[in-house]
């Protein structure tokens, strides 16, 4: 918007100067054309013609019709109002506002922002104490800022084994090294004791013509399951997205699938290039309390929901006389029938478990259209983190600097730019820092499944997070840009300021699905997640992805993603800046985003709308 800002006063200045130029020409053609007429009526009157001069001196040039000069000149004034106004309003999202937000909310004070926790209370006021500051309306009917989520919460008894018997004999497996485990049932004891059944990657895509179970009675039955899609072929190099991750192949999915079907439980076999992320992820994701929405009545359950290393899954199959490198080989294929393991889980799973609440901070910052303020651009952020490891020693406060204190900061300073405007936007803007999404986004889910605006009147939604603190980049990434047409508000944006637009760098862990747009998405919401690119100013390119990987190995979901002095918020000011103009753009456009014909959100959106077919 900066860069072109003189661009756009030398445009304004050629249109007025050429509104301008044609009326003087005018003018002086008619007064030269006047001058030759009283001289040739002078020199006819000496001739003796005075009644052809007389009619000469009477004749005058017609005047040349004049635009609605004041009509446009007022628009062209509007449109250079428009950007200067939006320029100013961006200027107020600086570093030293950001640092600020994102050092209090990542402070050992907040105890790792825990939902249901007195840290992560903290910060829900604080977010929403920054929204009252700021003049926004509280989004829920009670007038106020908290949207609760009814959730329940459990912790596993870390003494709890994963015992596997067979008729040769059996094996244990110790929480947190070899497997973790929670629950969908509130009870202190689970007793489990069910066969094992390999189910290949636990798929069921009508559309690609697969189906992993193949109408299987997986009924009272633990399943286990591999993580990722299928693979593609060379004769199907695009089968389920080809490298890209779908859904199917998220570990969400396979839960929810065996919990439609019956299953007692799941587990889930991790390997660092199939989820993405390292055995320590798992481990420190699992080790503390688990939550999920409390469950509507005759909600599907499972009694187990476990994750084991690649080799107690090796261990598992050896026990029934399995290979299972020859198990993943045969579910490669359609072909693939579920295979018994000859192998049961006998165990008691010991858990403590609470109902509790957590709020999703939700504002309104109200446009300005009498029709169009009942449509909605939103922005999200989690709020969310992985509290605190009482048992872990040493550091065990999980501060979640960069995932999503930088978010919720972000967002926070785009409320800022949009109060600052002088003229407000056509529609209105909805702000929602979600809770739980770190547990498998359940504020997101809960707030698509109950929102406190019509779903069918939210045009669009951007996501924050995990927020740039490396430095300015020459590009962005914004995840899902290429689904729909709010790619192109985007790309306009970035043109506009120099700057790229990059596809997903990893499309292969699926990171679309693994954040809080893929729940509006669900619901038919147009949404992006508004990642930082990869190239940055003054590096090599190759220098993000290696930054990218030091992060996910060392910091990501650890007691060391905390704040640093030393971070560079140039970066970030530049990215929540682009996310600020994309949605101010989205918000006084004519024409709203829309899915890409054929996505498989759009049929979810037509629905929301009355027009699926």
């Amino acid at each position: 918007m900066k860069k072109n800002h003189q661009l756009l006063r030398l445009l304004v200045f050629v249109i007025c100067f050429g509104l301008v130029w044609p009326a003087g020409a005018d003018v002086s053609a008619q007064s030269r054309a006047k001058s030759r007429a009283k001289k040739s009526s002078r020199a006819k009157s000496r001739r003796g013609g005075s009644k052809r001069a007389r009619s000469a001196g009477r004749s005058s040039v017609a005047p040349t019709p004049r635009p609605a000069f004041d009509k446009i000149m007022s628009e062209n004034r509007a449109l250079l109002n428009e950007s200067s106004d939006a320029e100013s309003a961006a200027s107020q999202i600086e570093e030293n506002k950001l640092r600020a937000h994102v050092k209090y909310l990542a402070d050992d004070l907040l105890e790792g922002r825990g939902p249901g926790s007195r840290g992560g209370m903290l910060a829900a006021k604080y977010i929403a104490g920054q929204f009252e500051a700021l003049g926004l309306e509280p989004a829920d009917a009670d007038r106020s800022f908290f949207q609760q989520v009814r959730m329940i919460g459990s912790r596993t008894d870390p003494s709890t084994k994963l015992a596997v018997k067979s008729d040769t004999g059996g094996a244990e497996f110790g929480f947190g090294d070899e497997f973790v485990a929670g629950t969908d049932i509130e009870q202190t004891e689970i007793p489990i004791n069910s066969d094992i059944i390999f189910a290949g990657y636990g798929v069921n895509a009508p559309e690609n013509k697969w189906d992993d179970y193949k109408g299987l009675d997986v009924r009272g039955k633990v399943l286990m399951i591999m993580v990722n899609d299928p693979p593609a072929t060379p004769s199907e190099p695009n089968l389920f997205g080809g490298k890209a991750l779908t859904y199917y192949g998220r570990w969400t999915y396979k839960y929810e699938e065996a919990a439609r079907r019956g299953a007692a439980g799941v587990i889930l076999i991790h390997t660092n290039d199939s989820a993405g992320y390292g055995w320590n992820v798992v481990r420190n994701s699992w080790n503390g309390a688990r939550f999920g929405l409390a469950p509507e009545a005759n909600a599907p359950s499972l009694k187990l929901k476990s994750w084991v290393t690649e080799e107690a899954a090796r261990k598992i199959a050896q026990l029934g006389g399995k290979d299972l490198d020859q198990l993943r080989q045969s579910a490669a294929s359609r072909a693939f029938t579920p295979a018994p393991l000859n192998v049961k889980v006998d165990m008691t799973l010991r858990t403590q478990s609470q109902r509790l609440t957590s709020p999703n901070v939700v504002a309104i910052y109200r446009g300005i259209d009498p029709t169009l303020k009942n449509e909605y651009v939103v922005y999200s952020a989690h709020w969310d983190h992985l509290g605190v490891r009482p048992d872990q020693p040493g550091d065990n406060i999980y501060n979640g600097a960069v995932d999503n204190a930088t978010g919720v900061a972000g967002m926070i300073a785009i409320a800022n730019a949009f109060n600052a405007l002088g003229m407000k936007p056509r529609r209105s803007i909805l702000f929602i820092a979600t809770t739980a999404e770190e547990q498998g986004l359940l504020g997101a889910e809960y707030y698509a499944s109950h929102p406190l605006v019509p779903i069918q009147q939210t045009v669009a939604n951007i996501n924050l997070d995990a927020m740039n603190a490396l430095g300015v980049t020459t590009d962005i990434t914004p995840l899902g840009a290429d689904r729909s047409t709010l790619g192109k508000f985007i790309e306009d944006v970035a043109k506009e300021n120099n700057v790229t637009v990059s596809p997903d760098s990893r499309p292969e862990q699926g990171s679309f699905y693994r954040s809080d747009h893929f729940p509006f998405a669900k619901a038919g919401v147009p949404a992006v997640s508004f990642n930082p690119g990869v190239k940055f100013v003054g590096h090599s390119d190759k220098w993000g992805e290696e930054q990218f990987q030091d992060y996910n190995q060392h910091r990501y979901h650890q007691p060391s993603d905390e704040y640093s002095p030393n971070w560079n918020f140039g970066g970030m000011v530049q990215q929540a800046r682009l996310a600020f103009w994309t949605g101010l753009r989205v918000a006084n456009a004519t024409d709203t985003p829309q899915w890409n014909r054929g996505d498989e959100f759009e049929r979810a959106r037509l629905k929301s709308l009355g027009r699926a077919q």
